[in-house]
């Protein structure tokens, strides 16, 4: 079952510029940084601390060639049961950009797909 919006993917090129900014501009707070399965990619979710809020997501070290107003590089719904979405998806005609589902170090597992106009949509569960 998809619940909401869990968070936006944001590539970045300074994360920690990135963090500080989000953090004393914006007022958000940091609520989980890591790095990635892959050993490369820097993540960090940021929010305002309300339950159940929409996060933002930054990645760093996934795309160095950035276009100068930034690229949104995802949203993310949120779902409870990642296996029969992932199932669900494999039987339509939509293309996926991975062959699985990834599960990151702190538990949380996602699989991406490709909207009719080339945007990527995430199914993510929350360990």
């Amino acid at each position: 079952m998809m619940a909401r919006i869990d968070h936006v993917g944001v590539m970045v090129k300074d994360i920690e510029a990135s963090i500080a900014f989000y953090q004393d501009v914006v007022g958000m707070k940091l609520k989980d940084r890591l790095i990635h399965t892959n050993g490369i990619i820097k993540l960090a979710f940021l929010g305002f601390e309300n339950r159940d809020e929409t996060e933002l997501e930054l990645i760093e070290g996934y795309n160095d060639q950035l276009p100068q107003e930034g690229k949104v590089h995802h949203f993310a719904v949120s779902t409870d049961d990642i296996e029969a979405e992932f199932a669900r998806i494999k039987e339509t005609d939509v293309k996926l950009m991975e062959d699985g589902i990834t599960e990151l170090p702190n538990g949380y597992r996602y699989f991406f797909i490709f909207g009719p106009e080339g945007e990527v949509v995430e199914f993510f569960q929350r360990s």
